[in-house]
């Protein structure tokens, strides 16, 4: 797996160039003392690899921007995508002006996946028609984690992002919003894609093809369940899925129990799926903890996952578990 001695890492996304697979994930410093500080200082590191387990760090990809601008206090999680000859990374801003409380999402480009430009202004902000803002009784204003792609559906580009939706109750409104671009620099934000009205939010989405069926992967920590969700479920932290025929949905869930999930919080978190090099489907995620360490921050090896006929997802935590 993938750790650094001097900063913790966690959420991550990928880019494949020929046979190289290019990561790129949060990190901060472990001087810091306290990881839940690490929000705070985060930055994009980079790295690459040939078969997901070794890895090269390379220098780091997005640093937060200049005192006073958008993202002035910490970059966070995002996508990387190949589009008119050019890399695109789209990410979470906060600044210091706000104290991170609002989020945003930025864009950067770049001709090598090593050397980025930032956009001046961030590129979609919350659009209160649709999505909460502020609100008592919920931290921040949650418009992160954005996963863009290219739809074959709606010819057109389309963004993936946590939000949240303006009613309910307020420990059920998480949401996977999206929008739309036709030059991935203009963006309208959309209705959610779904909204279970079962967790406070929905982290990290990823959307992507197995086996003819279309899935919607999310990341939930246990104290995001909703109170109405605990009465008839455990609440875990983990990695789950909702699952469509198509691209454009709808999308269902294949069930409660998650796909990784885990009730004492040392689960395998913001996992994403890839393709490892002989085309098999795996599952790469952060690791929260390791026996007493409350906290680990590091970069799992890939696990094999299998679709099961009726398209269920199955991890195999080993590649030669049965």
């Amino acid at each position: 797996m993938l750790t650094l001695d001097t900063h913790w890492t966690w959420d991550f996304w990928t880019a494949r160039e020929g046979a190289t697979y290019h990561l790129f994930f949060l990190k901060a410093p472990k001087s810091l003392g306290d990881p839940d500080l690490r929000h705070w200082h985060a930055r994009v590191g980079h790295a690459t690899s040939t078969d997901l387990r070794t890895w090269t760090v390379l220098p780091d990809a997005l640093a937060p921007g200049a005192p006073g601008t958008w993202d002035d206090m910490a970059t966070w999680t995002g996508s990387v995508l190949h589009a008119e000859g050019t890399w695109h990374m789209f990410y979470t801003g906060i600044n210091q002006r706000e104290r991170g409380a609002h989020q945003r999402i930025g864009h950067a480009t770049s001709a090598d996946l090593s050397t980025w430009s930032k956009t001046d202004k961030p590129v979609l902000e919350l659009d209160p028609t649709l999505y909460e803002g502020a609100v008592e009784g919920w931290p921040a204003v949650d418009w992160r984690d954005p996963w863009v792609y290219w739809s074959d559906a709606h010819r057109e580009y389309r963004m993936l992002f946590t939000a949240r939706s303006a009613g309910g109750a307020v420990d059920e409104r998480g949401v996977i919003g999206q929008a739309r671009s036709t030059d991935l620099a203009h963006w309208q934000a959309l209705e959610p894609v779904v909204a279970p009205r079962e967790f406070a939010h929905l982290e990290v989405p990823q959307l992507f093809e197995a086996a003819g069926r279309w899935y919607l992967s999310y990341s939930v920590y246990a104290h995001a369940h909703s109170a109405s969700r605990r009465r008839s479920q455990p609440a875990v932290t983990g990695t789950h899925y909702f699952v469509a025929d198509q691209e454009t949905g709808p999308f269902r869930s294949p069930g409660p129990d998650f796909f990784c999930g885990d009730p004492h919080g040392g689960a395998l978190y913001a996992g994403r799926f890839e393709r490892d090099p002989d085309d098999q489907l795996v599952f790469l995620a952060f690791l929260q903890a390791h026996g007493d360490e409350p906290f680990v921050g590091g970069l799992s090896d890939p696990l094999p996952v299998e679709v099961a006929a009726d398209g269920r997802l199955v991890l195999r935590r080993s590649a030669t578990e049965p």
